[in-house]
């Protein structure tokens, strides 16, 4: 199995579609556990991933190739490293939990559960891809599934909230397409992301295009691609709405993974293949993490129904991970001086890229279950559950404390090193973004004592507690939260040398300003 790992993890959810296609749709209870079995030795064999991944090498690692299309230069390329990693363990992680949280799903149920298996193909493809050609392909495939997903079983406006996805994910993947196009052409006629890595910076040293850098040119399609998925302000309008109409299990992936490609996206494409343009751009990435911090946080602030507001707090989560990205400018400051602060920055970034996968993953999971039982979301609408669901209450209290960044709490660590990691180079930025922290507390505590503090509401006198399905699906969520809040150096290590590789690169080849 390991000569052929990772491709394992990609086509072992395809070999459950294909177990659904043999199954008569009116065998629910084992449509669903064919997608709990491929999900689960999905992440039976993500685990055994980690357990054999050298965290001192911060190279690919478990390489698979193969010539896919050999006339044009494309090739079935796989390959897993430090920055990868994490979201490659996340992914099916989520994915397995996700089919718990679709258990009562009665609606086109082997559609649902052929169409969430495509998705998760898609989603773990995009993270093993080292062929741009075979990354853009796993990226679309993954936005169809989706589409459906939203647009069959979401809520009253279901139709309207997926077409809006469709089409701005859309636009984000023809200007990617152009990219690629143009990298292609421009660099040695290849797609392998390591080649162009090496051949990009150099090939399109000074050339330009109707007056402007043709590498800042291909940057901005690229990031304009990506930051639609995560979602990036102004970009990010299509996001609330989907979440909202979304079925819980799909919020938990949304929010969970697809707004991770974006960052990863990025980190992978944008700085490993133009590190010029970094250093070009990094003060516009600070200024767009501080206004999705800002803007995110007050969105939330504003929100009456629960899981939008969880929804706009993901906006405010990602401009921290986009404030640690920007901090690897602080490599080149000072000769190098501040190499510690890029380090921290960009670590921060991938942490906060899992950490949000987790925590996000555990809100609107906790939203769900309450929906279930009251089929409202409406903050104001509820009142002193704490009395009736004790347990509900205090595993939301966790989740809560980890979306506001308590001490204690993974987010805490990530934000952290973050604002460390930005500081020497962006203080002004920072010390706005830590407003943001304040921001948090009010909405998710303010949250918090209208469910479950005050008179009891009448109507749920007999509302049930969470249930043991439940448990199993937010405990394990909980556990890592707490587990890398107080003790992170495993997953820092994890990831410390690929990053460690790509400042490096970035500076050799992005040159310093």
């Amino acid at each position: 199995m390991e000569a052929h790992i990772l491709s394992w993890l990609i086509w072992l959810p395809v070999a459950g579609i294909v177990a659904l296609t043999l199954v008569p749709r009116e065998q629910k209870d084992v449509i669903k556990v064919i997608a709990a079995v491929a999900t689960g030795l999905q992440l039976w064999v993500a685990v055994i991933l980690l357990m054999k991944y050298d965290s001192a090498v911060g190279t690919y690692q478990f390489l698979e190739k193969a010539a896919w299309i050999p006339s044009f230069n494309i090739h079935y390329t796989l390959g897993v490293d430090g920055l990868s990693l994490p979201m490659v363990i996340l992914t099916p992680l989520l994915s397995f939990l996700a089919v718990f949280v679709s258990w009562k799903i009665e609606k086109a149920t082997k559609g649902y559960f052929a169409l969430f298996l495509l998705l998760d193909t898609g989603m773990i493809g995009v993270f093993l891809a080292l062929d741009f050609f075979l990354f853009y392909v796993f990226w679309e495939v993954m936005l169809l599934p989706m589409y459906f997903l939203i647009g069959m079983w979401g809520g009253p406006q279901r139709e309207y909230a997926a077409i809006k996805f469709f089409l701005y994910t859309l636009v984000g993947s023809v200007l990617m397409l152009i990219a690629m196009l143009a990298l292609y052409f421009t660099s040695g006629e290849t797609f392998d992301l390591i080649t162009l890595s090496q051949t990009a910076p150099e090939q399109l040293q000074g050339v330009t295009w109707w007056g402007f850098s043709a590498i800042r040119v291909i940057w901005i399609m690229l990031f304009i691609g990506f930051a639609i998925k995560v979602p990036i302000f102004p970009l990010h309008t299509w996001l609330p709405l989907a979440h909202v109409e979304a079925p819980t299990a799909i919020s938990v992936i949304l929010a969970g993974i697809l707004l991770k490609m974006g960052l990863y996206g990025m980190l992978r494409i944008n700085y490993g293949l133009l590190p010029e343009a970094v250093w070009w751009f990094a003060g516009t990435l600070a200024v767009l993490g501080l206004i999705n911090i800002i803007w995110g946080a007050l969105c939330a602030l504003a929100q009456k129904d629960l899981k939008k507001l969880v929804a706009y707090s993901s906006i405010n989560h990602m401009g921290y991970a986009l404030l640690g990205m920007a901090a690897v400018v602080a490599a080149g400051a000072a000769n190098g001086e501040n190499i510690l602060s890029a380090q921290a920055g960009l670590s921060g970034a991938v942490f906060q890229m899992f950490n949000h996968g987790t925590i996000s993953a555990m809100l609107f999971i906790l939203v769900g279950v309450l929906y279930d039982r009251a089929h409202h979301r409406d903050i104001d609408g509820f009142g002193g559950l704490a009395k009736q669901m004790p347990i509900y209450a205090g595993i939301t209290m966790v989740a809560f404390f980890a979306g506001l960044g308590l001490p204690g709490m993974s987010g805490f660590v990530s934000e952290f090193l973050s604002f460390v990691g930005a500081f020497p180079v962006f203080k002004v930025i920072v010390v706005l973004s830590t407003l943001g922290i304040l921001l948090n507390a009010a909405y998710f505590l303010r949250a918090y004592l209208k469910i479950f503090f005050g008179p009891l509401n009448e109507k749920y006198a007999d509302i049930q507690d969470i249930n043991g399905r439940e448990l199993f699906i937010v405990i394990p969520l909980a556990v890592i939260t707490i587990g890398l809040g107080v003790y992170p150096s495993p997953f820092l290590n994890m990831i410390k040398a690929t990053l460690n590789d790509l400042i490096t690169h970035i500076v050799q080849l992005g040159g310093a300003f």
